[in-house]
């Protein structure tokens, strides 16, 4: 396995996910085949959803909500999970081992925040959002020195 629980910064656990009880940044999660269950707590609800447009993500293509250091508990299935790094290795992505599913991963930007895929909670889809910000991966803001940049919105349009 790829990812020691030192590395998920992994908060203490009391209560049942099935029932989160009044909170609703406090969101179960499991990956498609249901070997990962996890409890994440959102920083700001869905208020930071987003996309981005780096060579990963473009062919991940998932909408993503960010979780402080440490709001991320694995319930089941860690010896499951593994991980990729590439280019400077610093952003680590997680998925399960056995279907495939991307979970979440530790922000590049931002080590202290990681970014949870929201097709993964339940009840959430990420068709759910009629408007997605995407963010420049590509120009990236620490290889440019600069602030993140909007690149664009995806939306949803449902049929009739």
């Amino acid at each position: 396995m790829d990812c020691p629980a030192q590395i998920l910064e992994i908060r203490s656990y009391s209560g049942d996910t099935g029932n989160m009880v009044g909170d609703t940044n406090v969101r179960a999660g499991q990956c498609h085949c249901g070997a990962v269950r996890f409890e994440v707590t959102l920083s700001d609800g869905f208020n930071s959803i987003r996309r981005c447009t780096c060579s990963y993500c473009r062919m991940r293509g998932a909408v993503v909500v960010m979780a402080e250091m440490g709001g991320i508990k694995v319930l089941q299935g860690e010896d499951a999970l593994t991980s990729y790094r590439f280019h400077t290795g610093s952003a680590q992505h997680f998925f399960c081992s056995r279907c495939g599913i991307y979970t979440h991963h530790q922000r590049r930007s931002n080590q202290n925040l990681y970014a949870v895929n929201v097709a993964c909670l339940d009840g959430v889809s990420p068709f759910d959002f009629s408007e997605v910000p995407v963010m420049d991966g590509v120009n990236h803001t620490n290889d440019t020195g600069r602030p993140t940049r909007r690149a664009g919105t995806l939306r949803f349009i449902p049929a009739d």
